[in-house]
């Protein structure tokens, strides 16, 4: 006996990728932007989902995979509410990145980078370099919110405000 799943991506998930396909010079040109639309949606893009966009465009699962891993912004697991990267590239490592990725960690209860936070609202994860050295040791939320230079009073601030929530980009 086989079982099939229930689609995962609902009809208008499914309708904004499709809406793109004409503004692309082919539907594989629509792997990124439907892989930033499943994510929007359902905070991961999981297997099954890897599975429907590549149904969606006429590719095969192992193409939508080959762009979503090269990218590294879409986890494959939920993630929480507000994703939250703490730089460790060279300046930022050098004014105390490092420590403040710890100091992030430890006061939402994680054990390390990668983590979702018990109450649901932040993921905390490292970024090799955010583009924002003038803020070392900096953190960026995946709204576009930037905090630093980041001290250990800064990181009590910071996961204040990212634990009210996503704010709207503008």
């Amino acid at each position: 006996m086989s079982t099939v799943a229930a689609p995962l991506l609902n009809e208008g998930i499914r309708a904004k990728i499709r809406a793109y396909i004409g503004r692309y010079p082919s539907k594989k040109a629509v792997t990124l932007p439907a892989l930033h639309i499943v994510h929007e949606s359902l905070r991961c893009v999981p297997f099954q989902a890897m599975a429907e966009i590549a149904e969606i465009l006429e590719i095969t699962p192992a193409e939508v995979h080959d762009t979503m891993s090269f990218y590294g912004f879409f986890p494959q697991a939920p993630i929480g509410d507000v994703r939250l990267w703490v730089c460790r590239s060279l300046s930022c490592m050098l004014t105390g990145g490092e420590e403040m990725l710890e100091v992030t960690c430890a006061k939402l209860g994680l054990h390390g980078s990668g983590q979702t936070s018990s109450d649901g609202k932040v993921t905390v994860e490292f970024a090799e370099c955010l583009g924002i050295c003038d803020f070392a040791p900096a953190a960026l939320a995946d709204d576009g919110r930037i905090y630093g230079p980041l001290t250990e009073e800064k990181v009590n601030a910071m996961i204040a405000d990212v634990k009210r929530g996503p704010q709207p980009i503008l």
